[in-house]
């Protein structure tokens, strides 16, 4: 080492910071994959294992975990096509049944296949809903339709065919019976964004509600222009479940210690009282009153179901998920927000609920009879972006609106952001209502999935530090994300390999991503070396690293100008780093600097100390 030159300690500002250049934003981090931060400095995040070798069908769109009576630790999680219980080392479907029917010499099928004709007059299915059978007779020689369940598709609107695992060995025609089971009809996986010039062939006409012919009139509404996602809201009744898909009922999941357990069954009280439309349902904390978000209006006891509502509250009475009916002995009621066009999604936050509209904050306050609940605006132009996207993180409610992050601690105030552009313009808009929210405990942060312009499913998330302040940002599998206080680790609902399954995310000691390597990465913002204004020359690196197995890549870019696409570092290869690495020894010239570690290694953790650089003057050649 020259005389001349000297050490140099590099650090940088905890947090990742991408408002502005990468020159702008010297002295900070300024990209990342799959890293955190814990006292302000960087190491990377822990890797998930499926729980259960079994897949499902649709992404995770809401998850819970809870312990029953017996200390049994579940989940349940629902999908566009169904709704499933995990109990010991088990996914149940407990998909609800919309409709029963007996059906008498019904099926047919051809010699050697494991294609099953159903007749079933004015069945009412569409290609991808689910049945199963009890009862069922043998068909074919040897096919039993079964409790398994069956994808529908659909030929006419009398008839259905099943791709069953058995091959026939025999053909018959009309014939076999049974019990079929019709399952509450499969939803929407992706939002679809309408029909505009250019979606068909000159003078095709449009199919959106029938086909039409150019200069053809037709009333088009909303739903052409935009679909909903088929959306869940879980919540725990007890050591039970109350669930609702969006724009649908109640649905009622009774537990016990079996492992078998039943389906959900539909919420209908003696009075059928139940909301029948119903947008997201939460149960209120303490005095536990369920709570319809986005429902019907009461009409009358006899027909208690008016007019669909967006911005209406609804309550049953307490204890009571089956009465709805206001009266002198309940303490049912409902009641309208105003300052937004649609209630969006709810939490509970210590003794009350937060409610969002898409444009304001409200606050749902038990306080006894006569009129059970309180209801307070707490802010306005601070709309929930997604039914999931906001949770109560130790009393403080934090979310995410359309263009920025909030919290309420007692008044709405914006987050500080230092990615928030980075975030919002990556967004997938038409996929926004996939964003969920949860919480990491054990390492004090909020975490938010979503889908990136280039994804229609949640591949990116972003986190945040309460207590630290930081954010940081990477790529990710999953859809929703439960906190560890059941099972010990975080869970999550992900789809990996167009696969969907349930996982244990970041279990102590797992660094790989289902068992195969896991790539992680940080960069910081440039800086400058010295001063900025004279070309320097970089001769070694001493670097500050503790890994536990394998090895890192670390590098050093080096330009003239904050604007350069030319590397000074060309002659220079990526550095291995291990444990025993004391020195990296390297010829780099430029104003400025910038440094990047990453890791492919299975296995491998790792944590940034410092480094320190040895520099000296030098002359540009």
């Amino acid at each position: 080492m020259s005389t001349s030159s000297k050490l140099v300690k590099m650090d940088f500002k905890p947090g990742v910071f991408r408002e502005s250049t990468q020159y702008a934003e010297k002295g900070s981090w300024y990209d990342v994959d799959k890293v955190r931060f814990r006292a302000g400095k960087p190491e990377n995040i822990g890797g998930y294992a499926a729980k259960v070798s079994a897949t499902f069908n649709g992404a995770g769109r809401d998850l819970i975990t809870w312990s029953d009576n017996d200390q049994f630790k579940r989940a349940a999680f629902g999908t566009a096509q169904m709704l499933y219980e995990h109990n010991g080392d088990q996914i149940f479907d407990i998909t609800p049944v919309s409709t029963s029917t007996t059906l008498a010499s019904s099926f047919s099928c051809a010699i050697s296949s494991n294609t099953v004709t159903v007749s079933a007059t004015a069945h009412g299915r569409s290609t991808g809903d689910f049945v199963f059978f009890t009862s069922s007779t043998t068909i074919g020689g040897n096919i039993l339709l079964g409790t398994t369940t069956y994808p529908v598709s659909v030929i006419d609107s009398n008839t259905f065919a099943l791709s069953v695992a058995t091959t026939s060995s025999a053909a018959q025609s009309s014939a076999g019976g049974g019990t079929i089971h019709y399952l509450l009809a499969s939803g929407i996986d992706n939002a679809a964004t309408g029909v505009g010039y250019g979606a068909a062939s000159y003078n095709a006409g449009v199919s959106i509600a029938g086909a039409r012919g150019w200069n053809e009139a037709t009333s088009i509404g909303a739903s052409d222009f935009a679909s909903q996602i088929t959306q869940w809201s879980l919540d725990n009744w007890g050591e039970d479940v109350v669930a609702n898909r969006r724009g649908s009922s109640i649905y009622f999941f009774d537990t016990d210690a079996s492992t078998s357990p039943t389906r959900a069954t539909l919420v209908s009280g003696a009075t059928n009282s139940t909301p029948t439309t119903v947008n997201s349902i939460i149960v209120s904390p303490n005095d536990r009153h369920l709570v319809c978000l986005g429902t019907n209006q009461f009409n009358t006891t006899a027909d208690p179901n008016g007019t669909f509502e967006p911005m209406l509250v609804k309550w049953s009475t307490q204890e009571d998920f089956t009465n709805w009916v206001p009266s002198l002995s309940s303490t049912a009621g409902e009641n309208l927000l105003t300052d937004g066009t649609e209630i969006v999604g709810g939490v509970r936050s210590r003794n009350a609920i937060n409610i969002w509209t898409d444009n304001s904050l409200w606050t749902m306050t038990f306080v006894g009879p006569p009129f059970t609940f309180k209801f307070q605006q707490l802010g306005s132009n601070c709309g929930l972006v997604a039914p999931h996207a906001a949770v109560d993180y130790d009393g403080t409610t934090v979310w995410m609106g359309y263009d920025n992050f909030y919290m309420f601690d007692g008044q709405v105030k914006n987050l500080d952001c230092t990615v928030r552009r980075f975030i919002f313009d990556r967004l997938n808009m038409d996929q926004k209502d996939k964003i969920f929210c949860g919480i990491n405990s054990e390492f004090k942060e909020v975490i938010w999935l979503y889908p990136s312009t280039n994804s229609t499913e949640c591949d990116s998330y972003v986190i945040y530090s309460p207590n630290e302040g930081y954010w940081t940002y990477g790529s990710s599998i999953f859809t929703t994300f439960a906190d560890k206080h059941v099972f010990g680790n975080t869970i999550t609902t992900g789809t990996k390999d167009n696969n969907n399954n349930l996982y244990n995310n970041e279990p102590d000691g797992m660094y790989t991503e289902d068992g195969e390597p896991m790539s992680s990465f940080i960069e910081s913002a440039d800086f400058d070396m010295a001063d900025g204004n004279d070309i320097m020359f970089l001769s070694r690196v001493i670097p500050d690293f503790t890994i536990s197995d394998g090895s890192l890549t670390f590098s050093i870019k080096t330009q003239d100008f904050p604007e350069s696409d030319t590397s000074r570092e060309k002659p220079n290869p990526p550095h291995t780093v291990t444990n025993n690495t004391a020195k990296i020894d390297m010829r780099a010239r430029g104003r400025q600097g910038r440094v990047r570690v990453s890791c492919n290694s299975a296995g491998t953790s790792w944590r940034w100390g410092s480094i320190r650089l040895a520099i000296q003057p030098d002359g540009k050649r």
